[in-house]
């Protein structure tokens, strides 16, 4: 019973007040079965973090267990294998693709003790109120559905939401400035036949078709009615495109995984690629130069989500509340923020994090020291700032989140076909 009393105090003192009473037991029964439970999440390793499980077990005293997939293989899991997880830690455009099987259950806002102080990104789409909506599946256009057992999603908010959001950021390309040597400034540039055979892009065709519609829009090649939603005719014309600078020998490989791309990254094989925040941290803190560049176009944005399963419930789903609110309580906000990822409760992470780091992440000031990641690499210097800027120059420039088209099924044969081509 006090290792139970002391951990709930600590989440306290951490900033995070209990979830709401309604939906936590007694005290006493909590502390004797919570040790108990065990809760199963799965999604990509993104998220998916030891040192995120190993916390729960500290403040919560329940088990997490975390499985690490592929973006394809959580979509397929999530989607065909209900029983397996408990927990889905999943992208809003995964949402699209699994919220109506039935899979997962709706989540009582009322329940999320800082969902008030959720980023508007994940209630309208407008991370202020003079921004102007990103295409493709923003995630506020699948984040609602109207009741509690609805399969279609809600074009407001309500009480009842899909996945409650966690992390997200704004995604560009990665670069070696030290074997570029020059400025870059566009999209268009991942095909410029300078860098033949030095190029790479990332083998998941939900993202890395809006990638492809970024560097075509930049081009003047295609010009699209809504890139997130692609007529089969824009498809053909953006393949074409990427189909012919392969053949050229643009493309050095395909990645799939994180691991991947930091070695492309890395070694030099690869100087302008797709890539992920903490892949660019990853090179970084092995002392190679690299940058997350901000290009004139905008970014390509994705958020993810914590979704429950349709199984859940009884302890375990009180259980699950509890982690929700522990997770939005700044803890894990200010782990993420550390390799350049963004909470969406973010004055919370504020709490977690010291002056030097919110200005460095989140602000876009100069660092006054070193800046390191969660595991303690240096990052950043003193005197360096975050490539893109602070937190509204960056997500206040998206051009479009990461999305599943009417055409979906259209547009992964033909990129299965481009892969194979």
């Amino acid at each position: 019973m006090s290792k139970m009393r002391y951990s709930r105090r600590a989440v306290l003192k951490g900033g995070a007040a209990a979830a709401a009473a309604s939906a936590i037991p007694a005290p006493m029964v909590w502390a004797q079965e919570i040790k108990d439970i065990t809760l199963r999440q799965f999604g990509t390793g993104v998220s998916n973090l030891n040192d995120v499980g190993q916390k729960v077990k500290e403040d919560l005293g329940f088990t997490l267990e975390m499985t690490a997939l592929d973006s394809d293989s959580v979509t397929q899991r999530a989607a065909t294998q209900p029983d397996s997880f408990d927990i889905a830690d999943i992208e809003y455009w995964i949402c699209k693709k699994v919220w109506p099987t039935g899979n997962l259950q709706a989540m009582d806002v009322s329940k999320i003790k800082n969902y008030d102080k959720i980023v508007g990104i994940f209630k309208d789409g407008r991370l202020t109120p003079e921004s102007t909506l990103a295409q493709g599946t923003a995630p506020h256009t699948v984040g609602f559905v109207e009741g509690e057992g609805s399969k279609t999603f809600a074009t407001e908010q309500t009480n009842w939401m899909t996945l409650i959001p966690t992390i997200y950021n704004a995604d560009t390309l990665g670069i070696r400035p030290d074997l570029i040597g020059r400025p870059i400034e566009t999209w268009a540039e991942l095909l410029n036949p300078e860098f033949k055979g030095k190029a790479s892009l990332l083998d998941i065709s939900s993202i890395g078709i809006m990638d492809m519609a970024m560097v075509c829009e930049a081009m003047g090649e295609v010009q699209y009615g809504d890139k997130g939603n692609m007529t089969r005719e824009e498809i053909d014309k953006t393949f074409a495109i990427f189909t012919e600078a392969k053949k050229n020998g643009q493309f050095r490989a395909f990645w799939k995984t994180f691991d991947e791309s930091v070695n492309l990254m890395a070694s030099g094989e690869v100087v302008i690629q797709s890539m992920w925040s903490p892949a660019i941290t990853a090179v970084k803190s092995r002392g190679i130069p690299c940058v997350y560049q901000p290009l004139k176009e905008g970014y390509r944005s994705w958020g993810g989500g914590i979704g429950l399963s349709a199984n859940l419930s009884g302890m375990a789903l009180d259980a699950a509340y509890e982690y929700i609110n522990w997770y939005l309580s700044g803890w894990v906000g200010g782990y993420l923020m550390r390799q350049g990822y963004y909470s969406a409760v973010p004055e919370t992470s504020k709490e977690f994090m010291t002056e030097n780091e919110w200005g460095y992440w989140f602000e876009g000031k100069p660092a006054t020291d070193i800046i390191t990641s969660p595991t303690g690499d240096t990052l950043a210097q003193a005197g360096e700032t975050r490539d893109g800027g602070s937190f509204y120059d960056r997500m206040g420039h998206v051009a479009c989140w990461n999305a599943v088209m009417d055409e979906n099924q259209y547009m992964v044969r033909k990129w299965n076909e481009f892969i194979a081509s």
